[in-house]
């Protein structure tokens, strides 16, 4: 479960991104993702380590392979938290900037691992969307 502060910390940050991405401002974008950069760095093997900071940075990843592996390093954490809503929003996230990519069959794997995972969890839209993307490839 990862702190109510941390949460609010990194929604918010993500909130101030969508906006500064939003506005075209490139510095408050820098500025709020270097911020959200430094969260994820401190918690880092720490009881406050969780898939969802590691998420949420490589959401506002722009290199695309550096956001996969963000998007590893939160994969692995929810792995070992056993989180499913975790394992299956990520693992759909990477599918599809692998398709990006053109990384088709990693994508698929990753959206094939998606689907079990999401069938433990409440989010259906999330599930619609990850047969949605896996019935595209196959």
């Amino acid at each position: 479960m990862i702190s109510t502060k941390i949460h609010k910390s990194v929604y918010g940050l993500a909130e101030k991104l969508m906006e500064a991405d939003r506005k075209g401002n490139r510095d408050e974008f820098d500025t709020l993702y270097g911020q959200l950069k430094t969260v994820c760095s401190e918690n880092e093997k720490t009881d406050k380590d969780h898939p969802e900071q590691w998420e949420t940075l490589a959401d506002f990843t722009e290199d695309l392979d550096a956001a996969l592996a963000l998007y590893g390093k939160a994969l692995d954490k929810a792995r070992h938290m056993n989180a499913k809503d975790y394992l299956s929003s990520i693992a759909y996230s990477m599918a599809r900037l692998q398709m990006e990519l053109g990384q088709e069959s990693m994508a698929i794997k990753h959206l094939q691992d998606a689907k079990v995972s999401a069938n433990k969890i409440e989010d259906k839209e999330l599930k619609r969307e990850i047969d949605a993307l896996l019935e595209k490839l196959l």
